[in-house]
């Protein structure tokens, strides 16, 4: 017996009439998301390269979060995630998105220590 795959995107606001008209649908999202991206880190507005928040500059921060909605759309659309059960998709989705953020984190805080010992003259650069 076939499974029937809901026909519709972001929580019903959008319904298709085929798997083709989704695919189709989803393909834009992601392509808008990613020119979204693009334009960003060619543009690098002043406001989001000049402000900082937890050490890093709002920009970074921008780019890291469309990355993640566009991993999770992904997994939600192409991996059919939306047709399994609640926790099922929670133990898929909110797993890895807690490690990339523990990842992120460290890796800051690492490059924070290397870039302040750098920079105090402990060690000179040499690259």
């Amino acid at each position: 017996m076939a499974h029937e795959h809901k026909l519709e995107i972001f929580r019903g606001l959008l319904k298709f009439k085929s798997n083709t008209q989704k695919i189709w649908g989803v393909l834009i999202f992601l392509t808008i998301v990613t020119a979204v991206e693009v334009v960003l880190g060619i543009l690098k507005p002043e406001m989001l390269t000049q402000n900082s928040f937890l050490g890093m500059k709002l920009l970074n921060w921008v780019f890291i979060i469309l990355t993640l909605v566009k991993a999770y759309y992904i997994a939600w659309d192409f991996m059919h995630l939306r047709d399994e059960k609640s926790s099922l998709r929670r133990a898929i989705v909110w797993t890895p998105i807690f490690l990339v953020a523990y990842l992120v984190l460290i890796l800051l805080l690492e490059a924070d220590y290397v870039y302040e010992v750098y920079k105090s003259g402990f060690v000179e650069w040499n690259f």
